[in-house]
């Protein structure tokens, strides 16, 4: 019986570590009854998705990301695209949504995964013409989504930097926005669109959402005190924020912003992006793409 062909999209310079190449340990840990392993690594951005692409068209059914999240937003993308199941190695600062479906850090234990197969079809967000799995947002996170991307150093203690700077100089907007026909308008410090529950390193953002319920959360938070700040960061890695007053959400399948002469600055799975439109449209794609899970839902 032929070996199936799976694809390792590997990003080598992704998280804290530089040149942190998986490629010996994905050979000894893979199940070579089963696999047979090609593997590549990623020099620019944007070379995830076209390699997903060439392993696609070279036969395989199964790519995975070992990267941080712009890794999987790269991969899943064109997975989409190509009909072909995701697995995740997480290696990167956040690794939102290995951590959202409990997938181990540890690559030995993340590639044993790999080995059993199990499955699960989630949704998956969409801003604009860009894919996104954990979340979209405007405000704050986006800006500091531009500005962490500029960062030579990488990692938590360099996020957290970016953000105590960027605090200092930021003010509260007011945005218009249609959920499912329904208007709002609002005073944020930030708004995120979330398919997944959290940013990454267990920061959630929204604590409640299912990545396979066909719904968006919208989660609005709004200006707060200074003296508020450290209290509302421990309720985010808590998975408490949705208690706090200053804190809403709403749930929905098509989210649309709305201001004139916009310029908008969004992000996307921590990418970030200048859009100009006066209507911005996010929506969710159900159930679109199959990722190796721990345990089975089927």
């Amino acid at each position: 019986m032929p070996k199936e062909k799976i694809a390792f999209i590997i990003n080598p310079v992704s998280g804290r570590k530089q040149k942190s190449d998986k490629s010996e340990i994905i050979r000894k840990t893979l199940d070579k009854t089963k696999f047979k392993p090609l593997i590549y690594h990623t020099e620019y951005a944007g070379h995830a998705y076209e390699l997903t692409e060439k392993a696609a068209k070279k036969g395989c059914k199964t790519v995975v990301a070992v990267g941080g999240d712009g890794t999987v937003n790269e991969v899943g993308g064109a997975a989409i695209q190509w009909n072909m199941t995701m697995g995740i190695i997480p290696s990167g600062s956040g690794n939102g949504l290995a951590r959202h479906l409990k997938i181990p850090v540890d690559t030995v234990k993340a590639i044993k995964l790999i080995n059993k197969g199990n499955k699960m079809l989630i949704d998956v967000g969409k801003l604009e013409n860009k894919w996104f799995f954990c979340t979209c947002g405007i405000g704050f996170d986006a800006r500091i989504g531009r500005k962490f991307s500029k960062t030579k150093v990488r990692g938590f203690g360099s996020y957290v930097k970016t953000v105590i700077r960027e605090f200092r100089r930021y003010n509260s907007r007011k945005y218009k926005i249609i959920i499912d026909n329904k208007k709002i308008v609002r005073r944020a410090f930030l708004i995120t669109v979330a398919n997944a529950s959290q940013y990454g390193n267990n920061a959630m953002i929204a604590p409640g959402a299912k990545i396979d319920d066909g719904l968006l959360d919208v989660c609005i938070l709004k200006p707060f005190p200074v003296m508020k700040v450290f209290a509302l960061a421990i309720m985010l890695f808590r998975h408490s924020i949705d208690e706090s007053s200053y804190y809403e959400v709403l749930k929905g399948e098509k989210i649309l912003f709305k201001k004139k002469k916009a310029k908008y600055r969004f992000h996307y799975d921590g990418e970030p992006i200048k859009i100009r439109k006066e209507k911005i449209r996010i929506t969710v794609q159900p159930k679109c793409l199959d990722v190796i899970i721990p345990g089975s839902t089927r």
